[in-house]
């Protein structure tokens, strides 16, 4: 087997006090039942404390928050349970955050995950590089289907390279980037492989393109499920900023973590979608362009049900069709 990971990953170590927001705050924990145990188990005023807030919701174990923090955060930006018992007593959740880790049987992936501040920053400046791979003895047996995903690993290289071509504006590169999510979508329901032409899909498109209101991604985005108050502020109030190459750093990370996982139901192109989708609404809050990704993240990326609506809409919601896509890029 061989495990993957960006050029980057390793430069993530977590800056603690200093982070400007904190994974202690808005979130409840999922605590892996070993540790949930073993925090059971403690004697003292530690002990007794976490078996106060560890609360059991449906066969899993939260440490809910408590006046929009976890009860562990100290007021010098520390975890108590790091402090007192050392590292590896942080539950699995706490350890690997913001890593994240797709485990495909035969082949791992690891990335970065966006709602962190510092991965943010770490993400959204790294120049394209080719990820590093190691070989490693083992695996399990691989469960997906093997033609699919190398047509995944395919277009994967494909759309990374589109999304690394700095010679077009950024709106044009998202463009290009959801036109050739068909062609990559029909390739996966069977049909020949080709090569991609830039110069003829956007000509193909510009008549297309319909003006769009912008106002619109926002007001989808408020329906779904709101984490904090500043998300919802962003929403109401929306700045538009300018584009710039970030956002094709933003492309790519979306392209990274969710490409493959069209080998779960064969849907790439709502994928595509939410990655164009995702880039037009952070352009259109606006603000600093680092801080605005990684609420976005946090607010969506961190809830799997605000990530299903999403893709769910990108077929059905009159924001999302192709033609006023294009109009907001083009």
């Amino acid at each position: 087997m061989y495990i993957s990971k960006p050029s980057y990953f390793d430069e993530f170590h977590c800056i603690a006090s200093r982070c400007p927001d904190s994974c202690c705050k808005e979130w409840g924990v999922q605590v892996d039942a070993a540790s949930a145990d073993y925090y059971r188990s403690l004697p003292g005023p530690l002990g007794d404390r976490l078996r106060k807030v560890l609360t059991d919701e449906d066969g899993e174990t939260v440490m809910a928050i408590e006046n929009g923090r976890c009860p562990m955060w100290r007021q010098d930006g520390l975890c108590r349970i790091q402090a007192e018992l050392g590292e590896d007593a942080l539950c699995k959740t706490c350890r690997e955050f913001p890593r994240l880790r797709h485990d495909y049987g035969d082949f791992v992936e690891l990335t970065l995950e966006l709602s962190c501040p510092e991965a943010a920053r770490i993400i959204l400046s790294a120049p394209p590089a080719a990820p590093v791979v190691e070989k490693l003895p083992g695996g399990q047996e691989a469960e997906y289907d093997r033609e699919a995903m190398e047509i995944l690993k395919a277009t994967r290289q494909t759309i990374l390279g589109i999304l690394s071509d700095a010679a077009r504006p950024v709106p044009e590169t998202l463009a290009l980037a959801l036109l050739y999510g068909y062609q990559a979508q029909a390739e996966l329901d069977g049909e020949e492989p080709r090569a991609f032409d830039a110069d003829a899909a956007l000509d193909s498109v510009r008549d297309f393109a319909k003006p769009a209101d912008g106002s619109a991604l926002p007001e989808f985005f408020s329906g779904l499920e709101l984490l904090t108050q500043e998300w919802k502020h962003r929403l109401q109030a929306p700045a538009p900023g300018d584009w710039h190459p970030g956002y094709l750093a933003l492309a790519r990370y979306f392209v990274e973590r969710y490409w493959l996982q069209a080998v779960s139901d064969y849907d790439l192109y709502s994928r595509v979608k939410f990655l164009v989708v995702s880039c037009l609404l952070i352009r259109q809050l606006g603000g600093d362009f680092q801080k605005t990704a990684q609420l976005y993240s946090k607010e969506i990326e961190n809830d799997a049900d605000n990530v299903d609506a999403i893709l769910d809409a990108a077929y059905t919601h009159p924001a999302f069709t192709d033609d006023k896509l294009m109009g907001m890029l083009l």
